[in-house]
């Protein structure tokens, strides 16, 4: 496996850009056929009911969030590329920029808080090739190779990669500066998750960000990506986020995230597309009859 995508790798850096882009979209307009029914309606169903949309608009907003899979994995197969010298300064733009700076200035580390939304693949390396000190948190693959290969790639672009079971790496990494990228939009188990309301819907949501941050008196930056007209993409830095340290950790953390949430909610409702639908986002919920 792990070959074989070095390969794929090497084939997609032979060809330009928007050449690897086109491919991209079709190859996620053909594996549109292949999602099962069940995941494409459940999907359907979230867009109309967080959205208000009607079946037909929620429809096409599911099948743009699930076939920009296609480039995604295209841009992580050109990155030998992408991270030749202001190459990936063209494909992806950052604003809020300067917050995370200030923080590096200070030597100050932090948390940076995002979803699954557009080429989130992509944004972490982004970062890193603009200069910031950024700790990638992955979930270790099943395939030993495919692992390898992920790893790799990501380190490629300058960032440093601890897996999600590491949390005293996490806490060391802050100490020394370093900037956290944690992924904030799953549904975790009952037993760690906390109920806050996103979309008007009672949802379980990760505490992770507002935990790591209270701990180590370190600021949040909420993160977002979105796709950019002309295939690129443009990243939002968002105000840093403080958690306030009162007697009660569990409403301190209730609050800083449920504010976390709001903005992520809020960017979603500005670009639907690029936010994936297709996880069962309140699959726990239902479990408990809130949904």
């Amino acid at each position: 496996m792990y070959w074989f995508l070095k390969v794929l790798s090497w084939l997609a850096c032979r060809f330009s850009m928007d050449t690897c882009l086109g491919v991209g979209n079709f190859l996620g307009r053909l594996t549109w056929y292949g999602v099962p029914g069940k995941r494409k309606r459940m999907g359907i169903d979230n867009v109309m009911r967080c959205l208000g949309t009607d079946a037909q608009e929620a429809e096409r907003i599911v099948k743009a969030s699930w076939v920009q899979f296609g480039p995604m994995v295209m841009e992580v197969l050109r990155y030998p590329e992408l991270i030749k010298e202001g190459r990936m300064q063209q494909h992806v733009s950052i604003e809020g920029l300067e917050y995370l700076q200030e923080a590096i200035r200070q030597g100050q580390g932090g948390i940076i808080a995002t979803n699954h939304s557009d080429s989130w693949e992509i944004m972490g390396a982004a970062l890193a090739q603009y200069g910031v000190p950024l700790v990638g948190v992955a979930k270790k693959q099943k395939n030993h190779q495919a692992d390898r290969f992920i790893i790799e790639y990501r380190e490629l672009s300058g960032m440093h990669i601890t897996y999600s079971s590491d949390v005293r790496e996490m806490f060391k990494m802050i100490k020394e500066g370093w900037l956290i990228g944690l992924i904030m939009d799953q549904d975790p188990s009952l037993r760690d998750g906390i109920i806050l309301d996103f979309f008007g819907r009672k949802t379980n949501c990760v505490t992770g960000p507002a935990t790591l941050a209270r701990f180590q008196n370190a600021p949040i930056f909420p993160g977002q990506i979105r796709h950019r007209p002309d295939g690129g993409h443009h990243i939002t830095i968002f105000p840093p986020v403080y958690v306030e340290k009162t007697k009660n950790k569990q409403e301190d953390i209730r609050r800083t995230m449920q504010q976390l949430v709001d903005i992520l909610e809020q960017q979603i409702r500005n670009y639907p597309e690029d936010w994936f639908w297709l996880h069962d986002r309140w699959k726990s919920v239902r479990s408990l009859g809130l949904d």
